[in-house]
């Protein structure tokens, strides 16, 4: 019996993390399918003449994330996560329906704004959300789900793209008219159902326990934590959440620059940044232009991402499985070393005109060693690490400059290819991962196994 009734409440506990990852799920989506789209949009909007403008059709919806990293922040510490979560899946679906309806380049753009508000919002209140449902000892792995469902998202969205561009293009290397006035159009419209399933399945969870526990409603919060681990679960939690002596009063932007916060703030920057820094959403977002100089042609670039997509996944669950086990701190060390070294052998490769096959494998390599660690990793850490009555906003703060970065990153891919080619881009990529290695190795402490609470009590001192 007892088994049966903790099985019920693991099952409960999943259930809710699934439905909250969801918002991963369309994030992966919507920042991917802009990828395989680019090869029939691009024509449509006469686009192929400018790199300035196809670097702003590719990282417009990052406007969008910045916009919500100012003012979602807050509102979800003032209002709670699920609304936040809901806000969410009215954004994806306005934005996957209108980005695919316009026939005019601004509102293609407007509409990518509307969904990278929605991208910013998924992205950093889901892991939020499940950090502060999840027990301590499986938080890493339940927090990882959100990656998990951000890379299902990525697989899926290049699925889509492959079929229908192979749809659309019986001849695979030839662009008809209708593929070009059509294709792009469909892949974004596919968003619609997991945007419709999310919306409808967010108003099922509760609000965050935490949430509603440092906001003076422990009754609702305590039977949050009842469902979720049960009567002994929610007395212990919620006397942790006690032993904090949260302060009262409204949350004061100033409080994120007293020493104590700063140190853990700054961390949680660095992280941000450098998961975007080590450059590996380019190859996501602009795998056309990579494996063309790596030799493919147009018939066999969309299944090549597709492959790139399954490895995502794959090395997602040994993240899945590894982050609780060898910790948080090991993970990144052990990613952003190992990109430094692809990132080295790949713009060798580039530069000494090596094609085809060698290079489809370093990318794989670097996709499996991203997907394992710091994609994985860095939301986990940044879910844990800063204290709860501020956790909201310094969450946005370190995601707006997560945005930041992946904005500057992929607005200057096609700019730093043409000044430097890739070899030169992904050498430079690879001095940034040896950075992130550095600063990771001294500054990054390990917070496995350990409740929100005993780490903010260490971290805040």
């Amino acid at each position: 019996m007892k088994n049966e009734k903790q099985h019920t409440k693991s099952a409960y506990l999943l259930l809710i993390c699934l439905v909250s990852a969801m918002g991963g799920l369309l994030f992966g989506y919507d920042w991917v399918v802009i990828g395989g789209a680019k090869i029939f949009y691009e024509p449509f909007f006469g686009l192929e003449g400018s790199a300035a403008l196809r670097g702003w059709a590719m990282s417009s919806a990052l406007v969008g994330c910045l916009v919500g990293a100012l003012l979602a922040g807050a509102w979800s510490d003032r209002y709670g996560r699920k609304k936040m979560l809901i806000i969410a899946s009215v954004l994806f679906v306005v934005s996957a329906f209108g980005t695919g309806y316009t026939d005019h380049f601004t509102l293609f753009i407007g509409h990518r704004i509307l969904g990278g508000f929605g991208i910013w919002i998924a992205s950093n209140i889901s892991p939020i959300y499940i950090a502060e449902v999840s027990p301590a000892h499986v938080r890493g792995k339940f927090v990882s789900i959100n990656q998990l469902t951000v890379v299902l998202g990525i697989l899926i969205a290049q699925l889509v793209n492959w079929g229908i561009g192979n749809y659309f293009m019986p001849q695979k290397d030839v662009l008809p008219p209708e593929a070009i006035d059509m294709a792009w159009r469909w892949m974004f419209w596919a968003e619609l159902i997991p945007a419709m399933l999310f919306f409808a399945l967010s108003f099922v969870i509760p609000e965050s326990p935490r949430w509603l526990a440092i906001n003076g409603k422990a009754d609702q919060a305590s039977a949050v934590f009842g469902r979720i681990g049960g009567n002994g679960f929610a007395v212990k939690e919620l006397e942790q959440i006690a032993s904090l002596e949260q302060d009262k009063e409204e949350f004061n932007w100033r409080r994120l620059l007293q020493p104590d916060v700063r140190k853990v703030l700054t961390i949680g920057i660095v992280l941000a940044v450098f998961q975007q820094w080590c450059g590996i959403n380019v190859i996501f977002n602009y795998a056309h232009e990579i494996f063309t100089a790596a030799g493919y042609a147009v018939s066999d670039i969309l299944m090549n991402i597709v492959v790139t997509g399954v490895t995502n996944v794959v090395f997602t669950f040994v993240a899945l499985y590894t982050v609780d086990k060898w910790g948080r701190r090991a993970l990144m060390i052990t990613g952003s070393a190992g990109l430094a070294v692809i990132y080295l052998v790949m713009g060798s490769f580039y530069y000494f005109g090596v094609s085809g096959l060698p290079m489809l494998i370093l990318v794989v390599l670097a996709i499996a060693c991203y997907a394992m660690s710091l994609a994985p990793v860095v939301w986990v850490v940044l879910s844990e690490i800063f204290p709860a009555r501020i956790r909201g906003t310094a969450m946005a703060l370190s995601t707006f400059f997560l945005w930041t970065a992946c904005f500057l990153l992929t607005y200057t891919f096609p700019i730093l290819n043409e000044w430097l080619s890739a070899s030169g881009t992904f050498w430079v990529y690879g001095g940034i991962c040896l950075a992130g290695f550095l600063f990771i190795r001294s500054q990054l402490p390990e917070t496995k196994n350990k409740t929100l609470e005993e780490i903010e009590k260490e971290l805040i001192k």
